[in-house]
């Protein structure tokens, strides 16, 4: 029997009265977020949430987030964890294919109304039963006629809570990603999936309790989810929660709470090398750093070694996906590290590359990344043929392409798949092709990814209008932009005559790159 909400169990037991989160002026010992999650817990139980069910969960980077995460995992439910940036009808969807039975989104802010989505996306949703507004004080009301808030599915309730015993096979989440077809997928991880790799990063990133980590990297995402929150609770590290990344802002707290461990996806560096600000004690900042890790897309070695250069620390850079966990692989110092590299399999995880047969191919020769061990996925959410694809013989099949140098170290060289990481954000082509497309003066649209210094890829659309219609490329992105999430919609936009296809009408978009 196995329930991930034994991390903070377990933590508030050892250390009740240890930082545990830290938002703006607010700051929870490890007893207070575990007693709120306590009511959390018995909250939904007393609304008719079993275990087994899929509760969504839409919120930013405050303390709200682990309160809510951690009371699922302790009713016996399943979290759905969903960008905060997604649409009405991009959360209809997640809602309905999840089979969410409950939904807790945050108010958010006049630039991201995340309830306004949020409330739109549920009444889409008919399989959906319970919506909770999650307020910025517990007290306030909520802004829709019928529906509770946070507060008051907490109010009352017992600080006290049993977690239900969950087997470790038992989903605890589910995490949507997606290929290039379709839609995006849920990938359903058990229990064992992420504690072992919770417990793993633990251990590579040598956490204790003297450690205070910095969470800019949103909390819906596995890799913030795993790596900076669950393997923190593990360690009962001190977390400073940020919602918005801003080099300003990371740097003031970073001097003001002697941050020791710091997240972050290529773009984060790379506005942290280039920010020029003499408001802070950089010298101090650098000695209490001791350990950064980047993950989500290539880092440049150039950013690499500016980094290490201003600050004397090396950034760890590893390989993972929603599929496994996240972690696969990971320079790790005690093995070794090589810049550039993905270094090498985490504890329990085996690696191989394999050709299109599936099998191994020799040393420094490419081929696919495929893995097995405690991390890889319970499979797809409902997505049987999915599954048939990626998972073989308990090995997952990544889709991406790898070299393995003399040493024993990975490096990504290539992509099987046209999935595009924007920013550490993936992004797929097909469904923003789809949206576009609905547009009356669109005709045929393919999109890329095409290189960018700061976010590692941006978003390019090679658009085919329909005869005698005409739009400018300003009014078509912000006609996109309005449909899809903001991370997703292009920036740059190709009006040509005809798309390059192949004889059977596949469009070649390696032509287009």
């Amino acid at each position: 029997m196995l329930n991930l909400s034994i991390l903070l169990d377990q933590a508030a037991k050892r250390t009740p009265a240890a930082k545990a989160m830290t938002f703006m002026d607010t700051t929870l010992s490890y007893a207070q977020l575990n007693g709120a999650a306590n009511q959390v817990a018995n909250g939904l139980v007393n609304k008719g949430i079993k275990k087994g069910d899929k509760v969504a969960l839409s919120c930013l980077n405050v303390p709200y987030f682990p309160i809510i995460y951690f009371g699922i995992l302790k009713a016996g439910a399943t979290v759905v964890p969903l960008s905060v940036l997604l649409k009405e009808d991009e959360i209809a969807y997640h809602l309905s294919d999840s089979e969410a039975k409950a939904y807790l989104c945050f108010i958010g802010t006049p630039d991201l109304p995340m309830a306004k989505m949020g409330i739109a996306g549920f009444n889409q949703a008919n399989s959906c039963e319970q919506f909770y507004t999650i307020t910025a004080q517990p007290t306030d009301p909520s802004p829709f006629e019928g529906h509770g808030t946070l507060g008051s599915l907490m109010q009352g309730q017992s600080p006290v809570f049993e977690s239900v015993a969950t087997s470790s096979e038992d989903t605890a989440v589910i995490i949507y990603t997606s290929g290039t077809t379709g839609r995006p997928k849920g990938a359903e991880l058990t229990h064992i999936n992420l504690f072992s790799n919770a417990v793993a990063t633990a251990e590579l990133f040598e956490y204790s309790e003297k450690d205070t980590n910095l969470i800019v990297l949103p909390l819906f995402h596995i890799f913030a989810m795993t790596c900076m929150m669950n393997s923190a609770v593990y360690k009962s590290v001190h977390c400073v929660l940020l919602p918005k990344f801003d080099a300003q802002a990371v740097f003031g707290l970073m001097q003001k709470h002697k941050v020791t461990v710091f997240g972050g996806v290529p773009t984060m560096y790379w506005g942290l090398v280039n920010y020029a600000g003499e408001e802070f004690d950089y010298a101090e900042i650098a000695k209490n750093l001791r350990k950064t890790i980047s993950g989500g897309a290539s880092l440049p070695v150039q950013v690499l070694e500016d980094f290490k250069t201003r600050f004397g620390v090396d950034i760890l850079e590893g390989y993972g996906m929603s599929e496994g966990s996240p972690v696969v692989t990971f320079n790790q110092e005690k093995v070794g590290c090589k810049p550039g590299s993905i270094g090498t399999p985490m504890w329990g995880v085996d690696v191989k590359l394999v050709d299109a047969e599936g099998n191994e191919v020799p040393q420094a020769q490419k081929g696919e990344l495929i893995y097995r061990g405690p991390n890889v996925m319970k499979g797809y959410f409902n997505k049987p043929e999915a599954n048939a694809e990626t998972l073989k013989d308990g090995w997952l099949y990544s889709g991406d392409v790898a070299v393995q140098d003399e040493d024993g170290f990975y490096f990504i060289v290539d992509r099987t798949k046209d999935m595009i990481i924007r920013g550490g954000l993936n992004v797929y082509p097909r469904e923003i092709e789809e949206v576009m497309m609905q547009h009356p003066a669109v005709s045929l649209v393919a999109v890329i990814g095409v290189p960018d210094n700061e976010r590692g890829e941006e978003i390019k659309a090679f658009v085919v209008l329909k005869p005698e219609q005409t739009i400018s490329e300003e009014d078509l992105r912000e006609w996109t932009k309005s449909k899809i999430a903001a991370y997703k919609y292009p920036r740059i936009i190709s009006f040509i005559a005809a798309l390059p296809m192949s004889a059977t009408g596949k469009i070649l978009k390696k032509e287009l790159r």
